[in-house]
């Protein structure tokens, strides 16, 4: 599902190059729900960012369900990101003017969908989180745990075949970001789609089948 093959990224500031991966090689099969770990700064926000194609390499290769990522044209990766991987971010990137129906069914409209094909997909999707009845509310309306649900309706928008996860509980009290960590834990038992998580939780962790620790760029070892 995803290989890393000898990843490098480098930051430029000024005259100084900033090292934040270094040959970085990691397979991850399909199906799998891969936890990502590491001190802030240690690298494993910019591999996901990487996986995502929401960033290049340096250097290295990057597949993503057989595709080399990483050297897509721009409007191809872009394609691919909306069509086959779902975000799931921190502080939940909802559009605060909409509501929660009209956030999930956003990606649907921007694929050319019709209104009412779009409202009918994102209204079952709200069905899969348990937010039937909060499809007419916006965020502001909602708690912090129904934002994050819909959040995730919205992520798996095409049935993606992954999941990429950021901090997903970081912004939720520690009750409401078990639910949601067991709602992730569902969807990749029941749907299959592969799943890498960043977290700095090791309760978060202990969701997931494996777990790679990163450290200065690099991976440093791997549990499960």
């Amino acid at each position: 599902m995803i290989r890393c093959i000898e990843l490098c990224k480098v930051y430029r500031q000024g005259d100084n190059a900033i090292t934040a991966l270094a040959d970085v090689s990691l397979e991850i099969p399909r199906g799998a729900f891969a936890v990502v770990m590491g001190p802030s700064g240690s690298g494993k926000s910019t591999l996901l960012q990487l996986i995502g194609g929401l960033d290049r390499p340096s250097a290295g290769e990057i597949l993503v369900d057989g595709r080399l990522i990483g050297q897509m044209a721009d409007d191809e990766v872009t394609l691919f990101r909306r069509t086959r991987i779902g975000f799931v971010f921190q502080f939940f990137n909802l559009l605060p003017t909409l509501t929660a129906l009209e956030n999930v069914a956003l990606p649907f409209v921007l694929d050319g969908r019709s209104k009412a094909e779009a409202d009918r997909r994102a209204a079952a999707l709200l069905g899969k989180v348990d937010l039937e009845g909060r499809r007419h509310h916006l965020p502001e309306e909602m708690s912090g745990g129904e934002i994050q649900r819909v959040a995730i309706a919205r992520a798996l928008a095409f049935d993606p075949p992954l999941v990429l996860a950021d901090e997903p509980t970081g912004n939720l009290d520690s009750k409401t970001g078990q639910a949601i960590l067991s709602l992730l834990r569902q969807i990749n038992r029941e749907q299959g789609c592969t799943i890498v998580m960043v977290t700095h939780s090791q309760e978060a962790a202990s969701y997931g089948d494996r777990t790679i620790f990163v450290r200065d760029g690099r991976i440093e070892k791997e549990s499960s």
